[in-house]
């Protein structure tokens, strides 16, 4: 069960290390929410999506465990990746339509680095390339 977390400094504590971010810069955002996931943590970047074709959200987790399974109507099975760095990766998408439009449609990235598994999920009109760098940035 998820619970909010104070802040960041929690989420360290939760992972017994500093929780890795992106060093990519990000777009602007409205408000980060941190909450417990399972044994590890996850930080939600509620973007700034008020101009047309801006992407509505952000999140990533990390932890020991693989993150929380989701379940979506996904397009197909997740489709391997490389990350910027040679990380492998698996990309899967769900058009989320009853979303609003800045939230869909929903893409997930997996993977495992520096002994732990993360989770990057984009929500709304993201491009691919900028979600494999986004991603590729997080250094644990």
């Amino acid at each position: 069960m998820e619970q909010p977390l104070e802040g960041i400094a929690d989420a360290d504590g939760r992972l017994g290390r500093p929780f890795p971010l992106p060093a990519a810069p990000l777009p602007l955002a409205r408000w980060v929410d941190v909450r417990s996931s399972g044994r590890g943590a996850e930080v939600v970047w509620s973007l700034d999506d008020t101009r047309a074709g801006a992407p509505g959200r952000l999140a990533l987790y990390a932890g020991p465990d693989l993150a929380p399974h989701r379940e979506l109507d996904w397009d197909g099975p997740p489709e391997a990746v490389t990350l910027p760095g040679g990380a492998p990766a698996e990309l899967r998408v769900a058009a989320l339509e009853e979303a609003q439009p800045s939230l869909r449609p929903v893409a997930e990235l997996r993977w495992h680095h520096g002994g732990l598994h993360l989770r990057l999920t984009a929500q709304g009109p993201w491009d691919r390339q900028v979600l494999l760098t986004l991603a590729g940035s997080v250094a644990p």
